[in-house]
């Protein structure tokens, strides 16, 4: 496979990642999470971060790292939906696991961004500029807040007698 078809396969996995973590999230908080949308974003998430492995390099790079967490991530999330179930430890495993996946994915999209979209690649060329940290603690913070409306959705509602 040439690298031209190798990464439009891997974009678009993680593009598909990225919509399907976003409606998992929406999913969680308002406690309808479908399964097959929690499937699919697992699995695609997982294979773009495998993928991510297969473009050339000769040192292990920040990237790397980044994909190496994310396996770690989304691993703990597969074992906390898929094994620990309905369990407290699970659901908290499974959702922070979740949202940490989709985080990632979220920050390598931004600096993807930076790199690749000229406009963006002008404010911050060597992605150490304002521009470029904004935005990543801009996400940052949306997380944050995705996560812990998430947490709040998840917990068990008290018994109505």
């Amino acid at each position: 496979m040439n690298l031209s078809t190798f990464t439009w396969i891997h974009t678009v996995l993680s593009l598909g990642a990225i919509v399907a973590g976003f409606v998992v999230v929406i999913g969680m908080q308002r406690r309808q999470a479908s399964p097959s949308w929690i499937a699919a974003f697992l699995a695609s998430a997982v294979a773009t971060s495998v993928t991510g492995f297969g473009f050339p390099f000769d040192h292990f790079l920040p990237s790397h790292w980044v994909g190496v967490i994310s396996l770690v991530v989304l691993g703990l999330a597969i074992l906390g939906h898929y094994v620990f179930g309905q369990s407290a430890l699970g659901r908290s495993i499974y959702l922070m696991g979740s949202i940490i996946g989709l985080y990632l994915l979220v920050f390598v999209l931004i600096a993807q961004a930076f790199l690749k979209v000229p406009a963006l690649h002008a404010l911050a060329p060597t992605q150490t500029e304002p521009a470029f940290a904004i935005a990543q603690i801009a996400a940052l913070i949306v997380f944050i807040i995705l996560g812990i409306a998430a947490a709040r959705a998840s917990r068990p509602r008290p018994a109505v007698v």
